[in-house]
């Protein structure tokens, strides 16, 4: 896969060279393709951007330093453009699965106010957001979607399974876990966990999970399409009120 961003602040992309991640970059898994915006603004005091027209707060970035960073992609190495804005699409794990299947993948990264809708209008293809709050910038907005991309793209995580078990994977919540030692601070660890039978270790997980799930994100369970076992294992629950 290829990924290239456009930014002000490149720098802030060398998060992406720790861990898992940097690994797959690293090995040619993915290739970051970082572009300067500053490098095509429109004077010698590399300024980017400039004050809306018809008065309000802030600065807007101009359209046109950010359509020449742009130009200077090849067409083919392009892909998807992608802004990250209040106005786009909640970011989940379903449009992560879909985005890492693209060969190429453009992330723009405003900052100030917003950018020039005109930019917008011919050359973004869609526009994201992680939430329903404000960040000062699209770098972080990019930089925790790049890191979910490339997570799920094979060759970055040495065992397949942590994707399939992963939160989100089938549309609920993960649930507890558990590591050594055995007792910390007067708390132990579930004795199924320490019995050795995987069916019994599996059905707990697989309780845990829509428990916790059902307690702390509830509406996910409207867009799940649970099994009659787990749809009997939450009448079951419910009835019982272990919840």
């Amino acid at each position: 896969m290829n990924i290239n961003i456009l930014t002000i602040f490149p720098e802030m992309f060398s998060f992406l060279d720790y861990g898992l991640v940097g690994q797959s970059i690293s090995s040619g898994n993915v290739r970051i393709n970082c572009l300067d915006i500053r490098q095509k603004s429109i004077n010698k005091h590399r300024q980017v951007d400039s004050k809306p027209y018809g008065g309000g707060e802030g600065m807007l970035m101009m359209a046109e330093p950010l359509a020449n960073t742009l130009k200077e992609i090849p067409k083919n190495d392009r892909g998807l453009v992608i802004n990250f804005s209040p106005q786009g699409s909640k970011l989940d794990q379903k449009k992560v699965q879909k985005l890492s299947n693209e060969k190429n993948l453009t992330f723009v990264c405003g900052r100030y106010e917003g950018i020039d809708q005109r930019f917008i209008d011919k050359y973004v293809d869609e526009e994201i957001s992680l939430g329903d709050f404000i960040l000062n910038g699209g770098e972080a907005a990019a930089l925790c979607t790049i890191d979910a991309i490339i997570r799920v793209i094979p060759g970055t995580i040495g065992n397949n399974n942590s994707l399939k078990n992963d939160t989100f994977s089938n549309g609920l919540l993960k649930g507890h876990a558990y590591t050594r030692p055995e007792i910390f601070e007067d708390m132990t660890v579930p004795d199924v966990l320490l019995s050795g039978n995987h069916n019994e270790i599996k059905e707990w997980r697989a309780k845990n999970s829509l428990i916790q799930t059902y307690l702390r994100r509830p509406e996910l369970l409207n867009n799940v399409k649970l099994t009659n076992k787990q749809k009997k294992l939450l009448e079951e629950l419910l009835t019982k009120d272990i919840l």
